[in-house]
């Protein structure tokens, strides 16, 4: 028995929009996906100007957060999957930015 298995294109992302409850992106085919902001730690940590502080990278196939070294790919979007970083690392992360910020205020 053969199976064929259809390619797909992943669509590209266009526009990117982020409420503090929920991460959007336009799609290049007219779709707009949109996930749980939770489901992103960092973002869910940033603040407003740094969540809009995002560009595409990969010619839209993911999105890039510069300031909260954050990078989501379309396709992971697509398939559902939530931020794969450890919570080793996401609290590293944090505990950094937290001292950072402190010493900004100081």
């Amino acid at each position: 028995m053969n199976i064929s298995a259809i390619e797909t294109e992943i669509p590209k992302a266009a526009d990117v929009k982020v409420t503090d409850d929920t991460l959007s992106v336009d799609l290049s085919d007219g779709r707009t996906i949109s996930v749980p902001l939770e489901w992103f730690p960092r973002l869910v940590h940033a603040s407003l100007e740094e969540r809009n502080n995002w560009r595409l990278i990969g010619k839209g196939h993911g999105i890039h957060w510069e300031d909260i070294d954050e990078d989501i790919s379309v396709k992971g979007l697509l398939a559902g999957k939530p931020s794969g970083e450890s919570q080793t690392s996401f609290k590293k992360w944090l505990n950094q930015r937290q001292s950072r910020l402190t010493n900004r205020s100081t």
